[in-house]
């Protein structure tokens, strides 16, 4: 499939991508259910590959991790995920609830591992969970842990999801990139739509301060 690259500035700032699977899946299915209706809601896929591009951008990767849970049914999907260059971090779902165990944690220690070991680049994260913030807890305060420290800060979300202050200060600090825009270039419903050519032309960057 053909990606369109984006108009990148001069430099070329290394990025870091955390992805938090399930805050992306999940919301997708209700933004399928309102553009496309009928079943598009249980169809609709995430297609790894456009969704892995927008989030670098044409940029050098450092390190990408994805985490969620792996119940067997879809072991394929993430080994197509592990593909394209991401580094999934699988976890059984909770016994007897169904639930997730860990994931938002595995994602935040990767965050700050990358803000202790490497030099400052441009962190990429994709979910628009926004809970904590106030105790110093979560995604938000974790970014402006590496906001602070010199690191751009993007985030990708489906705008029907995300923490409306989360969004607010993405992109006053940096760049807020909505998947609604790119909808039909990230997912996909197997033997009814493919996805689309991805084009980045009106996406949105963030910098490392000390290129400001």
């Amino acid at each position: 499939m053909k990606i369109i690259p984006p108009q990148l500035s001069s430099f070329l700032a290394p990025v870091h991508i955390f992805w938090d699977n399930s805050n992306i899946y999940i919301p997708s299915q209700f933004v399928a259910n309102k553009r496309e209706g009928g079943l598009a809601g249980k169809e609709i896929r995430i297609y790894f590959q456009n969704l892995y591009a927008l989030a670098r951008a044409g940029r050098p990767v450092n390190g990408a991790v994805c985490a969620g849970s792996v119940p067997p049914e879809i072991q394929r999907i993430w080994q197509r995920l592990e593909n394209t260059g991401v580094t999934p971090e699988l976890y059984e779902r909770g016994a007897g609830s169904g639930s997730e165990q860990g994931i938002d944690q595995c994602l935040q220690v990767h965050m700050l591992r990358a803000l202790s070991d490497f030099d400052p680049g441009v962190v990429v994260l994709l979910t628009g969970d926004g809970a904590g913030y106030e105790t110093g807890i979560g995604f938000h305060a974790d970014l402006e842990r590496m906001y602070n420290g010199g690191w751009g800060v993007e985030v990708l979300s489906w705008g029907c999801a995300c923490n409306r202050r989360l969004r607010a200060w993405a992109q006053e600090i940096g760049a807020y990139i909505e998947l609604e825009r790119y909808y039909e270039s990230v997912t996909y419903r197997k033997g009814i739509r493919a996805a689309r050519p991805l084009t980045m032309t009106h996406r949105s960057f963030a910098k490392p301060r000390g290129l400001d």
